[in-house]
């Protein structure tokens, strides 16, 4: 290859990740001199839309934000309209919130372990390249995805943008023989999903590690769905309250998703890597015991991502069957309270990471003012980050085997497009 020779390449469309975007990369003199991830998807305006709208319209207007992980757009928002009225939510409803996570996780996780992210490790374009070689892995990580989206339609009313879910609880609960109804399909994906994690460790990773901030929440007791205060490895420790006071969004002119930063740190990465590395002593000891065993206690190769989403279905799938267990049906479905002109915030961990919502209420419970934070948006620095590094690395390859190593590392994250807009032309410079 002549290095000196100008050369441009595209992709007209970066496969298997949601949403549109595109990588811009230019080489000059065997050197990176620019990486930029274009987000070009027009923006949605869910913030304005919020804005006049009742306080009880958030859960159901933030959900339609995403279909694939609309149960955190919900959660946050009625954990930030909770904190302006003062309530906190215990007991079974409380267990019930952590339930419905449970079931987005799984199939939000086993969407992109399964369909979107594995072709990349066996030289597949697409899912269905991949089940026609590997037919057992794939029908196993459907099932697994299904049960997931089962259990969000259980407690939410449907698969894809769910209704039942409200400020104070819910509008509906279920009885305990509708949830032991699904005991048997959770412990039966749940063993796919072991076995699924042992075949996952065959496969051939890049060497790819480098010295991350890794952000998400911390409890006390449990590994985080929805509460916790939001903590770094390198020392940020702070109260949802506070995440704007350390945390800057900045607009890129190539970009329609403002790109988060640390204050004086810059890039941090958010995440399924993230809040395992800060709460993997959180987790089930039996969960624990098969992390071990393939050698996941910590990871800081974002490659290896695939395995700890695996290994978060696997909790997801237990913390599950913990729950059911020990059900009791409340006498109530929500609890009551009184709107309040206040401001409120709320965090959840989304599967793609923190997913932040602020929000000021009137006393005629009117929202005046909303601000939504989305994983993908806090990752944009760092996966560009990542791609110049990593291209660094494998500057030698040809063309079309760098796109594809980019392309796949843009998928590490698992990137929602669409939620960063409130993917991918690839375009390489030579010179």
């Amino acid at each position: 290859m002549n290095e000196h020779k100008s050369r441009t390449f595209k992709v007209d469309y970066l496969a298997r990740v949601e949403g549109e975007g595109a990588m811009y990369l230019k080489i000059s003199d065997n050197e990176v001199k620019d990486v930029k991830l274009k987000i070009y998807e027009p923006p949605r305006f869910f913030e304005a839309f919020l804005r006049g709208r009742r306080f009880s319209e958030a859960p159901d207007i933030t959900a339609r934000i995403c279909g694939i992980c609309p149960i955190a757009y919900q959660m946050s928002s009625i954990h930030a309209m909770e904190n302006a009225a003062k309530i906190s939510i215990k007991g079974m409803i409380r267990e019930l919130r952590r339930l419905i996570y449970c079931g987005e996780w799984v199939e939000s996780h086993a969407l992109h372990v399964f369909m979107l992210h594995l072709p990349d490790f066996l030289g597949y374009n697409n899912a269905i390249e991949l089940a026609k070689a590997h037919p057992t892995i794939v029908k196993d990580g459907l099932f697994i995805k299904k049960v997931g989206n089962e259990i969000v339609s259980l407690l939410g009313g449907r698969e894809v943008h769910p209704i039942n879910a409200r400020v104070g609880g819910f509008y509906k609960v279920p009885k305990e023989e509708e949830l032991r109804s699904i005991i048997d399909k959770i412990e039966a994906a749940r063993d796919k999903c072991i076995d699924a994690i042992r075949w996952l460790t065959k496969l051939e990773y890049y060497e790819f590690e480098r010295d991350y901030e890794f952000i998400g929440l911390r409890n006390e007791d449990e590994y985080p769905f929805n509460e916790g205060r939001i903590v770094s490895n390198k020392g940020l420790n702070i109260l949802v309250r506070e995440f704007e006071d350390n945390i800057i969004e900045e607009h890129v002119e190539y970009s329609n998703a403002l790109h988060a930063r640390l204050k004086d740190r810059g890039a941090y990465f958010v995440g399924p890597m993230a809040r395992y590395n800060l709460n993997f002593d959180r987790l089930p000891q039996y969960v624990k015991s098969i992390a071990r065993e393939i050698g996941l206690e910590y990871c800081k190769n974002p490659f290896k991502s695939i395995l700890v989403r695996s290994i978060e279905i696997l909790y997801a799938f237990t913390e599950a069957l913990r729950i059911i267990e020990h059900y009791k049906m409340p006498d109530e479905p929500y609890v009551d309270f009184v709107v309040r002109d206040a401001r409120g915030y709320g965090c959840t961990e989304a599967p793609r990471g923190i997913l932040y919502h602020r929000y000021d209420i009137n006393e005629d419970g009117i929202i005046n003012e909303a601000r939504i934070i989305p994983p993908t948006s806090q990752n944009q620095k760092i996966i560009e980050e990542d791609l110049y590094h990593f291209v660094k690395k494998h500057i030698e390859l040809p063309d079309n085997k760098l796109i594809w190593r980019c392309e796949q590392a843009i998928r590490n994250y698992d990137p929602c497009i669409s939620c960063a807009t409130h993917f991918l032309n690839a375009k390489i410079e030579r010179e």
